[in-house]
């Protein structure tokens, strides 16, 4: 692993995500090593030739002396990196933001793979209106580790049931579906308890990892290349539309809401988590 310090001039960048507000990545480069990741993209804005997944530039900026400057903002901390990927326990980048922004009346969104969060449990609370997000795309740990070098799923599924449970908004975001492997339903009910949000996220296939993921269902599900190459290659929604109809049925009958492509905020107050379809990232609605 490649890891070098990085002077920034300012941590926030202004966001053009559906979310809005401003994207905080701590990090350049992540080292869970996804072999889905969407963010490897960035490789080519980092000056290093390594392999996504191989390097992490750990950022210092100056430090945010007036925190009431982001009143009223939404603030999503890893939109392409992990805040709490392994090396934070020793560098704290993340939770030297979530210091700095003390007193801010913002809001914060953290998306993350990892428990390591737990440890910010005091500083996440002091803000009057947070969300943690894990990555869960499967129950199958032997899957998981051929896709990613995250903490477990286990390990996940403690940390939100946690968070959850100490007042906090939690997430269980089912990203990216892999058609015929992900199961979303069992996913569900494994955090319909401790979770407020369930997000569903296709799995796009694009540039440099779609030829990885491609020899992956080759050589471990022949059985679904099929299925791939109609999604794929030949672009037809079917599946996805199937899917939806299915997750509609299913949220109808097990008495949970559901929206599709809208951003809800707030607790549940029905018992159970809010479902919301991701599919069709494009017609996205942003809403506070």
């Amino acid at each position: 692993m490649i890891i070098n310090d990085k002077q920034v001039q300012s941590v926030m960048t202004k966001s053009s995500l559906p979310v809005g507000g401003y994207s905080v990545n701590p990090y350049v480069g992540c080292t869970h090593a996804c072999k889905y990741c969407y963010a490897s993209f960035m490789k080519r804005f980092t000056g290093h030739t390594e392999p996504w997944g191989t390097f992490l530039d750990v950022k210092y900026w100056p430090a945010i002396t007036n925190p009431h400057k982001y009143d009223g903002e939404r603030i999503v901390i890893g939109s392409v990196t992990d805040g709490y990927n392994e090396q934070e326990a020793e560098y704290k980048r993340t939770r030297a933001l979530l210091e700095q922004l003390q007193g801010a009346d913002c809001e914060i969104i953290v998306t993350t793979k990892s428990d390591l969060v737990l440890r910010d449990l005091d500083l996440l609370k002091t803000f009057k209106r947070v969300t943690v997000s894990w990555s869960v795309n499967t129950l199958d740990e032997q899957f998981k580790e051929a896709m990613d070098d995250a903490p477990s799923i286990e390990r996940r599924l403690a940390a939100m049931k946690q968070v959850y449970e100490s007042g906090i908004r939690t997430v269980c975001f089912v990203s990216p579906i892999f058609p015929g492997i992900t199961d979303v339903f069992a996913i569900i009910e494994r955090v319909k308890d401790y979770s407020d949000l369930v997000w569903l996220e296709n799995l796009n296939l694009r540039g440099q990892f779609k030829p990885t993921i491609m020899q992956y269902i080759r050589e471990e599900h022949p059985d679904l290349l099929p299925l791939y190459d109609d999604i794929y290659k030949r672009k037809r929604r079917d599946y996805w539309q199937t899917l939806a109809l299915q997750v509609e049925a299913y949220t109808k009958e097990h008495q949970m809401p559901y929206v599709i492509n809208d951003l809800p905020y707030g607790r549940s107050e029905y018992g159970h988590p809010v479902v919301v379809n991701y599919f069709y990232h494009e017609e996205i609605r942003l809403t506070r």
